[in-house]
């Protein structure tokens, strides 16, 4: 069976605008959570966020976008999947071609833009607002079919915040039954008064810094971001350069309650579990987890539950949404470079702002940065509706 290799990254996030400013970032411990200085909301007056530093005229004019109804969204998933497919060196004929599929997560799509259809709901002498076809949250990935011209299978994956991690899961499984040849595979997300209120209203948003793993941990922080990846099978992809392998990914459901997980972690466990048995390696051989990590009450205790079921000694772990925040959809993706760049450059970002572990788990997360031998890196993403995924990137 074809190995698939992932041959081109690209990223944007609170904490950088490129993969080597997201290292730079994660390697000095500079987070990206903070006040927000572009998104308008009530909520920005007294809650963090994990914002990308541009706005969005400025994004548009850099990426030379002149279409005023491209959201947000449409423009950090544009930005992540150009540097991508650059630096996987994808000619306009690959990107036509039938063999190539484009794969997209997102949650919010194109809801960032739901005053602005509102407002045209309720004006008098419209009949078909313009943003009725931004608005979906599939809208981002037809938007970037359009932009280049992809001529093979498109799917957009809306799971919450395990998003795109199955979109990446799926990519890998189209390689790997030949449906595809190359995949673009990632997911975005940009901050949007709907989801805001959403998660404010289930009281689950810190009104500090988020303190992944801490016994005092108050809540998450939410973010955006945009990650894309390029896969190939290894055949294929002779004479480029190769950042990892995809090795293992998994997907359950927790099937408990629409917004948490059980106690047991029993969806969680069986994510991770899938995602060993499809990679061929036994639990001990992870060297290191990039965690889901929110901050929530629920999720981090629930997630340290399904480690310890499943590994003898729970492995090296951290959340790094400690520096971009949740970036929902694009969440899977942004962490899958992470732990991309963590086997590239042998070495681990911290946690921050974890002081004392959870009472229950007694699970301490990395607290400094660290260089170590990694030769499997487990990155997990948990989201509402049970939705669990696992992926297991190996260094080449």
């Amino acid at each position: 069976m074809s190995r698939i290799v992932v041959t081109g990254i690209g990223i944007i996030t609170a904490i950088g605008t490129t993969a080597d400013e997201n290292r730079d970032s994660l390697v000095h411990a500079k987070t990206g959570i903070g006040k927000a200085r572009f998104f308008n909301s009530r909520y920005t007056a007294h809650l963090p966020f994990g914002e990308i530093n541009q706005a969005t005229e400025q994004l548009a004019e850099r990426l030379g976008i002149e279409n005023n109804t491209a959201t947000r969204t449409d423009l950090l998933a544009l930005h992540a999947a150009k540097q991508a497919i650059t630096d996987a060196n994808l000619s306009k004929e690959d990107l036509s071609g039938s063999d190539t599929a484009l794969i997209g997560g997102s949650t919010v799509g194109g809801m960032c833009l739901t005053d602005e259809m509102y407002a045209d709901a309720n004006a008098t002498g419209i009949s078909n607002s313009p943003y009725l076809t931004s608005y979906s949250n599939s809208a981002n990935t037809s938007f970037l079919q359009l932009y280049f011209n992809i001529g093979g299978l498109i799917n957009t994956f809306n799971t919450a915040c395990s998003s795109s991690a199955n979109a990446i899961m799926y990519g890998a499984r189209l390689l790997k039954n030949g449906v595809a040849k190359r995949v673009i595979a990632g997911g975005v997300d940009s901050l949007s008064k709907y989801t805001v209120n959403g998660f404010n209203a289930l009281m689950i948003l810190s009104g500090e810094p988020c303190k992944p793993f801490d016994r005092e941990r108050k809540g998450l922080n939410l973010g955006e971001g945009a990650a894309f990846l390029i896969l190939e099978r290894e055949e294929d992809a002779s004479g480029k350069k190769i950042y990892a392998e995809v090795k293992g990914y998994g997907n359950s459901n927790d099937a408990f309650h629409p917004s948490s997980t059980s106690a047991e972690g029993e969806g969680p466990y069986l994510s991770m579990k899938r995602a060993l048995d499809i990679a061929g390696l036994s639990p001990a051989a992870i060297d290191f987890i990039n965690a889901h990590g929110t901050a929530t009450e629920n999720n981090d205790e629930t997630e340290s539950a399904a480690m310890l079921r499943l590994f003898d000694q729970a492995p090296a772990f951290a959340s790094t949404k400690s520096y971009t925040g949740h970036t929902l959809g694009a969440a899977g993706a942004v962490e899958a470079v992470y732990s991309i760049l963590s086997l590239q450059h042998q070495e681990v970002y911290s946690s921050l702002h974890f002081k004392d572990a959870i009472d229950s788990t007694g699970l301490k997360p990395v607290t400094q940065y660290e260089k170590r031998d990694l030769n499997h890196v487990m990155s997990n993403s948990f989201g509402f509706g049970g939705n669990c995924t696992s992926l297991i990137f190996s260094k080449m």
